[in-house]
C-alpha cells in the first residue's frame, strides 16, 4: 500500500481554489452518508442542503473536477465519492504521527473517524517517559527522542501536535526537519514555518469565543426587540387615553346646561395631554 510519502494531490497543479479544497471534505461527508443509504443518484440542491452551501457553488466546485451530472439526474452519488476521495488524496494510505498524548491527544488517537477516511495513526508521541510504552487506543506510546526515527521509518508527511504551546514550536521545528509537511496544529499557539509546509489550525477556545460573540449579540437584539415593543405598547396606551379622554369631554358638554364650557377648554373639551 502507497504512503504518503509517495503521492501528493493534483489540486494545486490543476489550479482548483483553496476555497474550493476546503468544501471538498463536506461534500465527501454528505455523500458517504448517501452512500451508506444506497442512494443512487443526488440533485445539486439536495447535496448542497446536506453540506450546507448554495447549489450554484456546489456545481462551480464540481466544474473544478470535471464533474457535471446529468440534466434531469443529478449526480451518480458512488462515482462523486470517489473522484472527491481522489482528489483529497484518500484513496491511498497516509500514516499520521500524533505528539502530546495528553487529553487531548489521547481523544485524538481514539478517534474511529480517521482509519475510515484514509489515514491511519503510525505513532504516538510524547516526551514525558512515564508514558513510553503505555498503550493508547491500542498503540504504545513512544518517547519523543525517538520522533525522528519514527517519521523516517513509518514514511510520514502529516503531523499533529497536541502539546502544551510551550512545546508547539519546538516540536513542529523537529516535524519539519524530519521531513514532515503538514502539520495539523491544536496547540493554542501560532506555528511558523517554511514555504512548502502546510499549517491547519484548529483552536476549539477560540470557537467558543466566537460563538460567545454571537450569542452575546443575539441577547443584545432580544434587549433592543423587547425595548421596542415595551415602547410602542405605552405609546399605544397613551394613545388610547387621550382619546377616551376627549370622548369623554364631549359626552359632558352635551348633556349639560347649555353652557359654553366648563373652565377646562373652549366647548368644554378636557385639554389634550400627551406623553412627555
Amino acid at each position: 500500500m502507497a504512503t504518503g510519502r509517495t503521492h501528493r494531490p493534483a489540486t494545486r497543479s490543476r489550479g482548483i481554489p483553496e476555497a474550493t479544497v476546503a468544501r471538498l471534505p463536506l461534500y465527501l461527508r454528505a455523500l458517504t452518508g448517501l452512500s451508506e443509504r444506497s442512494v443512487p443518484t443526488v440533485s445539486s440542491e439536495e447535496l448542497a442542503a446536506a453540506a450546507g452551501v448554495n447549489s450554484a457553488k456546489l456545481r462551480k466546485d464540481f466544474s473544478y473536477l470535471g464533474s457535471y451530472g446529468t440534466r434531469g439526474v443529478g449526480y451518480d452519488v458512488e462515482y462523486l465519492v470517489y473522484q472527491i476521495s481522489r482528489e483529497l488524496g484518500l484513496t491511498q494510505d497516509w500514516p499520521v504521527v500524533i505528539v502530546g498524548i495528553g487529553n487531548l491527544g489521547a481523544a485524538l488517537a481514539n478517534y474511529g473517524g480517521f482509519a475510515s477516511r484514509g489515514f491511519r495513526v503510525a505513532a504516538l508521541i510524547d516526551a514525558d517517559p512515564a508514558m513510553a510504552g503505555k498503550p493508547v487506543a491500542g498503540i504504545p506510546v513512544q518517547h519523543s527522542d525517538d520522533l525522528e526515527r519514527i517519521i523516517a521509518d513509518n514514511g510520514v508527511s502529516i503531523g499533529v501536535i497536541a502539546t502544551p504551546a510551550g512545546a508547539a514550536q519546538p516540536v513542529c521545528d523537529r516535524l519539519v526537519a524530519a521531513g514532515v509537511t503538514s502539520i495539523l496544529n491544536f496547540a493554542p499557539t501560532v506555528l511558523t514555518v517554511p514555504d512548502g509546509v502546510d499549517v491547519r489550525k484548529v483552536d476549539l477556545s477560540i470557537e467558543l469565543q466566537i460563538l460567545a460573540f454571537h450569542e452575546q449579540r443575539k441577547a443584545g437584539e432580544e434587549a433592543d426587540a423587547a425595548a421596542a415593543a415595551a415602547d410602542a405598547a405605552a405609546t399605544a396606551a397613551a394613545a388610547v387615553a387621550v382619546v377616551s379622554a376627549k370622548a369623554q369631554g364631549r359626552s359632558g358638554s352635551g348633556s349639560g346646561s347649555g353652557s359654553s364650557g366648563d373652565g377646562n377648554g373652549p366647548d368644554g373639551d378636557i385639554p389634550a395631554v400627551m406623553p412627555a
